[in-house]
């Protein structure tokens, strides 16, 4: 059996680099107002990359007809007016949108209204509505006149599963994409040691803007102050790479997706001058010829990612993840990662656990013991690596923690690929 994996990851590999080559979105969907004057982040279009023409509004999120359905159930969720807000909140767009990410897969665009902490889809080829009840999506609490909460990054990456990042980088999300949708907290983002004063959670440079991936399964954020950050998935280390050159005084960058020819494009939400098309290689910004005027727009969604000239991980060939939800008393503070566990480190964090001894524990499906660790947890969002040797086989595997009483805390299935 092992003789063969190699092959068959290699024959894997030829054929999703030329699946991924071959692509490229010629469009890109664009949050705009319902009109070109406006700022409301309310109505979605398509725009085609090629013309530089919009469709007409292909769905208005503001309109309270609008069927909405649970995702989990797939029945039609019964509006219930709120005493403030009435049916606002309940709305797609109601409070307007400032993240979403094409799933090119089941032809969805996955999105989340600024201060309401939900996940929501669109099926495109129904344009049925779609929200993702019974799991908060940021965890984040009350947003309303906090806009460091707000998520306003969003993308699909290649191993099928979703991204999000909230304004101040706190916040960092995944979600999976299937028939039963799994949210995922990742914890905060991390500065990378060379990023001196600019920080990933610095409101002055790093709120805002978009997210787009490269085929390597990085992250890059373009914030609206047009800084850019690569974002590590597994070390959630953001690495500073420079501003945006050439951009007009009042434009921030607030939509970007990747081009057909591998550059990116993108949009603002207050400067209607023009769109920009930016050399990823030097981040060198010129006026897109479509047009003669453009929606301002608060997002771009596509399924193209920037090309990393280096050889795509085997863990990204067409791999859509399984995730298995945790159980037990603190099912909720402690996180484990990545899942599937693919370079042999699996990681398990402790969000706002009770400070004391701790023991991990990884066995396999026959209760065996395979590895364990006591930790002495005393700090928030504590992080805990172990190295799972190669000489265990591959599947599935469960992750305990147990406390100082030897009970039970924490359960979760991890696939060890």
């Amino acid at each position: 059996m092992r003789r063969i994996i190699p092959f068959l990851i290699a024959a894997s590999l030829a054929l999703s680099s030329t699946q991924i080559n071959a692509q490229r979105d010629r469009f890109a969907y664009a949050i705009t107002d319902l009109t070109k004057e406006g700022a409301g982040w309310n109505a979605l279009r398509k725009l085609d990359l090629q013309t530089g023409e919009y469709s007409n509004v292909i769905l208005n999120g503001t309109d309270n007809r609008v069927s909405i359905y649970d995702a989990i159930t797939q029945k039609e969720i019964k509006q219930q007016p709120d005493a403030r807000y009435g049916t606002l909140l309940e709305t797609p767009f109601g409070t307007g949108v400032a993240a979403a990410a094409y799933d090119r897969r089941h032809n969805r665009l996955y999105f989340t209204p600024m201060f309401v902490d939900q996940l929501r889809y669109i099926d495109l080829k129904t344009m049925k509505v779609y929200y993702i009840t019974g799991q908060p999506f940021s965890n984040s609490g009350d947003m309303h006149n906090d806009q460091s909460k707000v998520i306003t990054r969003m993308v699909i990456a290649p191993d099928g599963n979703g991204y999000a990042i909230s304004n101040d980088g706190n916040t960092f999300i995944r979600f999976t994409t299937g028939k039963k949708p799994f949210i995922e907290q990742l914890g905060s983002l991390v500065d990378d040691a060379s990023n001196t004063n600019i920080s990933i959670h610095n409101s002055c440079s790093s709120y805002g803007g978009d997210m787009i991936a490269d085929d390597n399964g990085n992250l890059f954020i373009l914030s609206a102050r047009n800084s850019v950050f690569r974002v590590n998935t597994e070390t959630k280390v953001a690495t500073y790479l420079g501003n945006i050159k050439n951009l007009p005084p009042t434009f921030t960058v607030n939509g970007a997706v990747v081009d057909p020819e591998g550059s990116l494009l993108v949009s603002s939400a207050v400067d209607a001058s023009a769109y920009y098309i930016v050399n990823p290689k030097d981040w060198t910004a010129l006026a897109y010829k479509g047009t003669n005027s453009v929606y301002k727009s608060s997002d771009l969604a596509n399924s193209n990612y920037l090309r990393s000239n280096k050889t795509i991980r085997p863990e990204l060939v067409n791999v859509q993840l399984t995730r298995f939800a945790p159980t037990e008393k603190f099912a909720k503070l402690i996180a484990v990662y990545p899942n599937p566990v693919i370079n042999d480190n699996v990681t398990v964090q402790f969000n706002k656990v009770p400070d004391g001894e701790y023991t991990i524990e990884l066995t396999d499906v026959l209760g065996r013991s395979v590895l364990q660790r006591k930790v002495t947890v005393n700090q928030e969002d504590q992080v805990e690596t172990m190295g799972i040797s190669r000489s265990h086989a591959r599947g599935t595997y469960l992750v305990k923690v147990f406390d100082k009483e030897k009970l039970s805390v924490f359960t979760q299935k991890v696939l060890v690929q």
